[in-house]
């Protein structure tokens, strides 16, 4: 039985406010992975916000493709990998994109409680990725009872 996700099932998945891994090239040693909030709407980019002089900012600079993996935490586990191409690195609009994230993964009040206290910290940078290849695992697909 497979256990692949539809792709009306794989973009509800990555739709859904989850934590991402992201991985990022970094030559002459492993990959950076790092966990991610991110934006994505049914087929469209995946879009990450970070700070320009913070680690993932800087790798993310140097490369021209990424990975980023967003997976369930309890059984049956599911998870959602993509890898493409940065296609576009721009500033963020804040309250699309800097609030949307905050109040996304911590709720309205918490959310912007985030975006005042960070506001006139170090800039940010948007990098938009367009998914090119996809895997894609549901374990709840499986019969095992």
């Amino acid at each position: 039985m497979s256990t692949k996700m539809s792709v009306e099932e794989r973009d509800a998945f990555l739709a859904a406010a989850r934590i991402g891994v992201l991985s990022i090239a970094d030559e002459g040693r492993g990959p950076l992975s790092a966990p991610v909030w991110y934006g994505y709407e049914p087929g469209g980019e995946v879009w990450i916000l970070t700070g320009q002089l913070s680690m993932k900012g800087k790798a993310l600079e140097k490369v021209d493709r990424i990975s980023l993996c967003v997976q369930t935490e309890d059984p049956p586990y599911k998870y959602v990998s993509i890898e493409g191409p940065i296609v576009a690195r721009e500033a963020p609009d804040p309250e699309k994109h800097s609030r949307f994230l905050a109040q996304r993964y911590l709720g309205e009040k918490m959310g912007n409680a985030y975006v005042a206290a960070n506001e006139g910290s170090a800039s940010s940078v948007l990098f938009r990725i367009k998914p090119e290849r996809w895997l894609t695992v549901d374990y709840s697909k499986m019969n095992l009872g």
